[in-house]
């Protein structure tokens, strides 16, 4: 009988001692939750003003006043368009202008 006691008896420290590991691990556990949780609301909220700031960079007053101050662009108009004629005929190459493979050889262009 005082075997079957001591056996119980250790089974019952033993049962005790991992029911304590399992609520620190368990402790420990939600905490990493918690950290993560916090982290997952930091980001979330960082992505929304990066898309704030994003939709106030492309702004179209702003990209037009970047174009006209930082790469001096100017609107299109009549007076400072140059037309171009297209002749189908001119952009073709002589047959004998073309080399192997059906490109013209560089020496035999004008």
């Amino acid at each position: 009988m005082a075997r079957l006691n001591l056996l119980l008896l250790l089974a019952v420290v033993a049962s005790a001692l991992y029911l304590v590991d399992l609520q620190y691990a368990s402790r420990r556990l939600y905490s990493e939750l918690d950290r993560a949780r916090s982290t997952a609301h930091k980001l979330a909220l960082e992505n929304d003003r990066l898309q704030v700031e994003k939709r106030a960079q492309a702004t179209s007053a702003r990209v037009e006043n970047m174009a006209k101050t930082r790469l001096q662009m100017r609107a299109a108009n009549p007076a400072i368009t140059a037309y171009v004629a297209y002749d189908p005929e001119a952009a073709l190459l002589p047959a004998e202008a073309a080399g192997p493979h059906g490109r013209p050889d560089r020496e035999q262009l004008p």
